[in-house]
C-alpha cells in the first residue's frame, strides 16, 4: 500500500487499467475479446483524459486546495460537460478521420456521456484527496515518532543531570558528618542508600507510583532532618490517599533541595521548612513548600539553577499546559507551589 501511495505512475497505471477493464466490459458488443470493442474503449477514455488530468493537476491543488468549494464546484462541473461534448465531437465527426474503415458512431446521448465524464472525474478526485489524506496520516505519524522519540532522549538527558546533582549534594553532606565524626552518619548512609534504590530502580519510568514517591522524598526530608540537627523545624504532611495514582518520578526533588539549599541551611536563627501534599479527589497533586529565607554563606555556582531549571524543562515536556508552578518570595520566606494532574494506574 505504502509502495502503490508514493509510485505515482503506478498509481495511474492501475487507476486507468481498472477503468479500461470496467469500460471495456460496458461497451462489449461480445463475449469475445475483440480488436473493435478495444478500439472504442480506448478512444473513449482519450476524450477524458484532458479534463481528468485538468483536475487533478490544475483545480484539485490550486483552488480546492485552498477551500474554494463552490469555484471549483463550479469549474469541475464545466470540465464535465466540455469533456462530454468532447467525446461526442470526436465520435460524431472525427472518428473516420482517426480510425477510417470502422464506422465507429456515438452510441450514447449527451446525458450518457455525462453521467461517464461525471463518475470518472469523481473518482479521480476522491483517489487523489484519500491518497493527500494517506500521505497526511504517514506524515503525522512519523512526526508523532520522532517527537516522541525526542522527547524521551530530552527526558533521559534532564533525569542525567538530575542524578548527578543530588548525588553531588549528598555526597558532599555525608562528608561533612564523617569530618564531624557524628554519630548519625550510619543513620544518614542507610537512608541515603534506600534513597539512591528509588533512584536508581523505581524511578527509572515516565510515571511512579505516587506511594512510593512520596516515601523516597520523605526519607530524603528525613535525611536532610539528621543533617540540620534538632534546632530546626522541619514539618511535612501529606493530606489524602496516594491510593492508585502515579506521578512523574523526582519532580519533588529540585524544590526540597532548594528549601535546605538556600532556607535552612544559610538560616542564622529560627529555620524552618514546612512541605505540605495534598491529593484531591480531581486526580490532582499538589505540592506548597515553605521556608525561611536564609543568609547563604556561599556564593551560588554556575551548578546552583540545575534543580530548578531542570524542573520546569521536564514540566513542560510531562504535562505541557497541565500543570502550575509558582514562586513566591517574600523578605522572610521562600514559598513555592507546584500541581499536576495524576495518571490512575493500568
Amino acid at each position: 500500500m505504502n509502495k502503490l501511495i508514493s509510485n505515482r505512475i503506478l498509481q495511474h497505471l492501475s487507476f486507468w487499467a481498472l477503468a479500461f477493464y470496467i469500460l471495456y466490459k460496458v461497451f462489449a458488443t461480445s463475449t469475445e475479446v475483440l480488436k473493435i470493442d478495444i478500439l472504442y474503449t480506448s478512444v473513449f477514455i482519450l476524450t477524458l483524459l484532458p479534463g481528468i488530468y485538468l483536475n487533478l493537476v490544475l483545480l484539485i491543488p490550486r483552488i480546492l486546495g485552498k477551500q474554494n468549494f463552490i469555484l471549483y464546484g463550479v469549474l469541475l462541473s464545466v470540465i464535465a460537460l466540455a469533456s462530454a461534448e468532447l467525446n461526442y465531437i470526436v465520435f460524431s465527426r472525427l472518428i473516420d478521420y482517426i480510425l477510417p474503415g470502422y464506422y465507429f458512431i456515438s452510441y450514447y446521448e449527451y446525458v450518457d456521456l455525462l453521467k461517464f465524464t461525471t463518475a470518472l472525474l469523481s473518482a479521480t478526485t476522491l483517489l487523489k484527496l484519500s491518497k493527500g489524506w494517506f500521505l497526511l496520516r504517514d506524515a503525522e505519524t512519523r512526526l508523532a515518532r520522532v517527537e516522541k522519540e525526542n522527547t524521551e532522549s530530552r527526558l533521559l538527558a534532564l533525569k542525567s543531570q538530575l542524578n548527578p546533582h543530588f548525588l553531588f549534594n549528598s555526597l558532599s553532606g555525608i562528608y561533612n558528618l564523617v569530618l564531624k565524626q557524628s554519630p548519625e552518619t550510619p543513620k544518614v548512609v542507610l537512608r541515603f542508600s534506600d534513597f539512591l534504590r528509588h533512584i536508581l530502580y523505581e524511578a527509572d519510568g515516565e510515571r511512579v507510583n505516587l506511594s512510593e514517591e512520596l516515601a523516597a522524598m520523605t526519607d530524603y526530608v528525613e535525611l536532610q532532618r539528621i543533617r540540620s540537627g534538632k534546632e530546626v523545624q522541619i514539618i511535612l504532611n501529606t493530606h489524602g490517599e496516594p491510593g492508585n495514582y502515579k506521578i512523574a518520578p523526582m519532580l519533588l526533588l529540585p524544590l526540597l533541595e532548594n528549601s535546605f539549599k538556600h532556607g535552612i541551611k544559610g538560616a542564622t536563627s529560627h529555620a524552618f521548612a514546612r512541605f505540605d501534599f495534598y491529593i484531591d479527589t480531581k486526580g490532582f497533586f499538589k505540592a506548597i513548600l515553605v521556608n525561611n529565607r536564609g543568609i547563604v554563606d556561599e556564593p551560588l555556582t554556575k551548578y546552583g539553577g540545575i534543580g530548578l531549571k531542570n524542573l520546569k524543562q521536564r514540566l513542560e515536556l510531562l504535562y505541557p499546559g497541565k500543570y502550575a508552578l509558582e514562586i513566591i518570595e517574600t523578605e522572610t520566606e521562600y514559598k513555592v507551589e507546584l500541581k499536576v494532574p495524576l495518571d490512575e494506574k493500568n
